[in-house]
């Protein structure tokens, strides 16, 4: 699986780019035909404390499965999204 990994308006660690690696690479353990993964950070201009967006988007064989989640951390929106995603393969697995 190929994963791209991106951060918009900011310089995200490697500790974050690593976290976000091992969360994404785990839901290849749910469904082996993902062709590739990306994952944008965001920072939210809003003021309160939920201002971190995570986006992950896989592309499967004829799909593309996205998930969007806005959190106080952009580890609990990996979290969250992979979460997402896991269950989104399931279904798109028992569908084919």
């Amino acid at each position: 699986m190929k994963l791209n990994i991106q951060s918009l308006h900011f310089d995200a660690s490697e500790q974050l780019k690593e976290f976000a690696q091992r969360k994404v690479e785990k839901l290849e353990h749910f469904f082996d035909g993902i062709i590739s993964a990306e994952v944008v950070f965001s920072l939210d201009k809003a003021e309160n404390t939920e201002n971190k967006v995570t986006k992950v988007s896989l592309q499967v064989p004829g799909d593309v499965l996205v998930c969007e989640k806005q959190c106080k951390t952009f580890e609990e929106g990996i979290d969250l999204d992979c979460d997402a995603l896991r269950k989104q393969l399931e279904k798109y697995k028992d569908k084919k």
